[in-house]
């Protein structure tokens, strides 16, 4: 899965417009344009299409964290250089305020199955022998599992 499907899947499902899109990413810590955005938007087969930064698509979650959490008091967590599958599920996970058994029904929701020792095996420190690096299909029916609880049936 790359960034930008990420952040459109993102988008879509919580009915986000520009504005919000570019405030979220501000409060993640990284000012961007209204033209950024929408090249990020844009399908990889346009002209206009640009490729995310790993920094780019964390400072727009930890903006989403904000958006759904609050923010916290002190300074704002930095934007990762560098992310995973690991880190964004864990980012969608304290955004929307998820525990193990809510990420099992979201999955379940794209009828996708998974036991709750194989989710926690995400979640883990990768120096850990139990640590699993998640695949790009089960965070595709993460996502898709998010659209469907929070957003209906409508693809």
């Amino acid at each position: 899965m790359t960034k930008n499907d990420i952040l459109r899947r993102i988008r879509y499902t919580f009915d986000y417009g520009d504005a919000k899109m570019m405030e979220l990413f501000g409060s993640g810590g990284k000012q961007v344009t209204r033209a950024e955005v929408s090249d990020w938007l844009k399908k990889e087969d346009d002209p206009e299409y640009k490729e995310m930064e790993d920094e780019q698509l964390a400072a727009f979650l930890n903006g989403f964290i904000n958006e759904k959490r609050g923010k916290k008091e002190g300074p704002q967590p930095e934007p990762e250089q560098r992310l995973n599958n690991n880190v964004i599920l864990r980012k969608l996970k304290i955004a929307l305020n998820l525990k193990d058994e809510d990420m099992l029904d979201i999955l379940l929701l794209a009828d996708f199955r998974l036991s709750k020792h194989e989710l926690s095996a995400f979640f883990r420190n990768p120096s850990q022998s139990q640590y699993r690096p998640l695949k790009d299909q089960i965070l595709r029916n993460f996502l898709h599992g998010m659209q469907i609880r929070y957003r209906g049936q409508g693809n």
